[in-house]
C-alpha cells in the first residue's frame, strides 16, 4: 500500500485521499506494519485520520505484519480473522468486523484474493462458508478480488448471496479497465450506488482507484 504511480511510497497521499472520501468505513489491502522502521501504517492511519484501525494481518514477521485492515468511525462490537491461504501461494485472509450502525449491527468483511483462478475459487468457497456461519445482515464484503472474468465461477458464486455484481473499473488507476475491486452488499437493496473515485490525488496515490459505495437502511435515506 501507499506506492503511487511514480513508484514512491508516500502514506501522506493515502491519508489525503481518505480524508477527501468522507466515508465512515474503509477496507484496505497490502497494509505494511514494520514496527522497528518508519513504516507502521496502522499507527499512521489511526493518528492522521482519527479512525479506529483494525488489522487483518496475513503475514507475520519479527518486525511486524502485513495484510488487510478496516478503518472506521463507527463503534466496533466484534472482530474475526480467518485464514484463506492456498498451498504455497502468498498468504491471504478474511477480516470480519461487526460494527454498530444506527443502533443495529452492520457486518463488514475485507479481503484480498489470490492471483490464480484455482486459488480464488477455493478462497471464495471459504468466504461463503465463513459469512454463512452467523446471522450477518446487513453485510458488506469488500476488497481486491483480482477477478477479471465477470462470468467466472467465483463471482457467480457470490452473486447467489449478493445479487448481480456491477462495479466500475478501478485498475489501473491512470486508465481503469478492470473491475478488480468490489463492494458487495446483502441485502442488495441497501446499496444505493457505487462509483470509482477518480480525482487526480487518487490516481497518483495508488495503482487502484478507491471504490466508494453508498448504503442506506431499507426504505430510508442514504447515510453511510
Amino acid at each position: 500500500m501507499a506506492i503511487g504511480r511514480d513508484g514512491r511510497r508516500d502514506m501522506s497521499r493515502i491519508v489525503r485521499v481518505i480524508r477527501k472520501l468522507q466515508v465512515e468505513v474503509l477496507g484496505l489491502q497490502e497494509v505494511d506494519n514494520q514496527i522497528e522502521a518508519d513504516r507502521d501504517d496502522l499507527q499512521t492511519l489511526a493518528e492522521q485520520t482519527g479512525f479506529e484501525v483494525i488489522a487483518g494481518p496475513t503475514m507475520q514477521h519479527t518486525r511486524g505484519d502485513y495484510g488487510n485492515a478496516l478503518l472506521t468511525g463507527l463503534p466496533v462490537r466484534k472482530v474475526e480473522r480467518h485464514d484463506l491461504s492456498f498451498k504455497q501461494r502468498e498468504p491471504r485472509g478474511l477480516l470480519i468486523v461487526e460494527l454498530e450502525w444506527q443502533g443495529r449491527p452492520l457486518h463488514v468483511a475485507v479481503t484480498h484474493l489470490g492471483l490464480r483462478p484455482g486459488e480464488r475459487r477455493q478462497q471464495v468457497r471459504q468466504i461463503c462458508h465463513y459469512l454463512a456461519e452467523e446471522q450477518r445482515n446487513p453485510l458488506v464484503l469488500m476488497g481486491d478480488f483480482n477477478e477479471w472474468f465477470i462470468w467466472g465461477r467465483p463471482l457467480r458464486w457470490l452473486q447467489r448471496r449478493f445479487g448481480a455484481i456491477r462495479s466500475p473499473a478501478t485498475f489501473p488507476a491512470r486508465w481503469p479497465l478492470l473491475q478488480l475491486d468490489q463492494v458487495l452488499v446483502d441485502p442488495p437493496q441497501c446499496l444505493v450506488q457505487k462509483s470509482a473515485y477518480c480525482e487526480a490525488s487518487a490516481r497518483e496515490a495508488s495503482d487502484h482507484l478507491p471504490l466508494v459505495a453508498e448504503l442506506c437502511c431499507q426504505g430510508e435515506d442514504p447515510d453511510l
